[in-house]
């Protein structure tokens, strides 16, 4: 069950209200690809102190939803980030989307924002699959399946069984930032941690990685503020 309060000094700003049994204390959260506000909270404590709560709190959670990116709705005659660049979103025929180099060429209709997301999600699957192919071979080591989500809290991730599960929204970012992500999952392979031993694999595999990583944790919010939702 949920509840939403307000703000107090920002008007139409709500918290999500949100009762969790693990919850041992109140927890804000904002949403960096889309500001939303949340509050966990022990499921027998009383809603007027997280009504208090969040007023002492008011300052910092506006701050933080400033500093959220504001959504992107994927449009024709939009611009959308692909592959690190502004490439825009123009009228074309057929039943997809297609990249032809400089355009994304769509139909401008209701489905304009999923077709083009299907386009996006097949793009990341072959540049992410040669990427861990080649990181994989350098390493010595194989992955035992490859998979696409769309993940709000991870850019990727490994599994004990050697599973690798990447964002298809990496696509959107530069080549070489979706192939740092690549060497850094191809790297728990050999090593389930983030321990020195784990990012010197990395280094191994990627000498220059520091400023990839860096670009992902500046811009990667941007990326998830991008709706293929709605036209």
């Amino acid at each position: 069950m949920e509840d939403r309060l307000p703000v107090p000094g920002a008007p139409g700003l709500e918290v999500i209200v949100k009762r969790s049994a693990r919850a041992r204390r109140m927890s804000l959260k904002v949403g960096r690809s889309d500001g939303r506000v949340s509050l966990s909270m022990p499921p027998r404590m009383a809603l007027s102190e997280a009504t208090a709560f969040i007023a002492q709190q008011a300052g910092w959670i506006a701050r933080h939803v400033a500093a959220a990116p504001a959504p992107r709705v994927v449009a024709v005659g939009a611009t959308l980030p692909l592959m690190g660049r502004a490439v825009p979103v123009v009228v074309g025929g057929g039943r997809s989307a297609r990249f032809t180099g400089d355009t994304i060429a769509v139909a401008d209709d209701a489905r304009a924002g999923p077709r083009i997301k299907a386009l996006l999600q097949t793009m990341a699957r072959t540049h992410l699959a040669e990427a861990v192919d080649r990181h994989a071979e350098a390493l010595g080591r194989q992955p035992t399946k490859m998979t696409l989500r769309d993940t709000r809290s991870r850019w990727g991730s490994c599994s004990s069984r050697g599973e690798l599960m990447f964002s298809w929204r990496l696509i959107m970012a530069p080549s070489e930032v979706l192939d740092y992500v690549a060497a850094h999952e191809v790297a728990h392979l050999a090593h389930m941690d983030h321990s020195s031993r784990f990012w010197s694999q990395v280094e191994a595999l990627m000498p220059d990685f520091a400023p990839r990583r860096a670009w992902l944790k500046r811009e990667g919010a941007a990326l998830h503020a991008v709706d293929f939702t709605t036209n």
